[in-house]
């Protein structure tokens, strides 16, 4: 009996371990692309036109469209370059933190990066608690809207953005930050309150 309860929690042992070796925490997982040229494309789209519109997919497996929002609701665009990579991934958790500060603005925020959706869902999962906002993936056609605002890079991910659009769909302020840095959340307060002084 002994060897049998030897063998079992071997075997146990044997079994878990591989779990235990894989709950790595998000620091653990990211990878971190060193200091990047800061910004590395030419935007196409301006402040006071009216804003391209798309359908994305999301990670909870909806589409958005950012028409929907239109006579409804101001949209925050935040365009980052990857998942798993150390600016990315504590850029988006400061926004939980800032919701309040969103909502007082009648605005939705949607994240967009050019991964895709199994990516995302992994990504955003490891980050911690639940993000408010839709999480959208510009994987295919590959970078497709971040290339109609002018915001895809020559290597393939998106600059470090924020686009702020007014209820009627028109652009009113655009932020386009170095890629190697968080852009600082006073921006993001300014161009809120752009959407408000229309």
């Amino acid at each position: 009996m002994k060897t049998i309860m030897v063998g079992f929690a071997v075997m146990m042992a044997l079994l878990i371990a591989p779990a235990w070796a894989g709950a790595q925490t998000l620091k653990d997982m990211l990878y971190d692309p060193g200091v990047l040229k800061p910004i590395d494309s030419t935007l196409k789209v301006k402040v006071g036109q009216t804003a391209p519109d798309f359908t994305l997919p999301a990670i909870t497996g909806e589409k958005v469209r950012l028409s929907q929002y239109r006579g409804k609701k101001n949209v925050v665009i935040s365009f980052v370059p990857a998942a798993f990579t150390p600016v990315c991934s504590d850029q988006w958790p400061g926004y939980n933190m800032a919701r309040g500060l969103f909502e007082q603005h009648d605005a939705i925020l949607l994240g967009i990066t050019v991964d895709s959706i199994p990516t995302l869902s992994a990504w955003t999962r490891q980050m911690g608690p639940e993000l408010w906002f839709p999480v959208l993936s510009d994987f295919w056609p590959h970078g497709a809207v971040a290339s109609k605002y002018g915001l895809l890079r020559k290597d393939g991910v998106a600059e470090r953005a924020l686009i702020f659009i007014d209820k009627k769909g028109v652009i009113r302020d655009i932020v386009v930050s170095d890629i190697n840095k968080r852009p600082d959340l006073e921006k993001c307060a300014i161009g809120l309150d752009k959407l408000d002084k229309k």
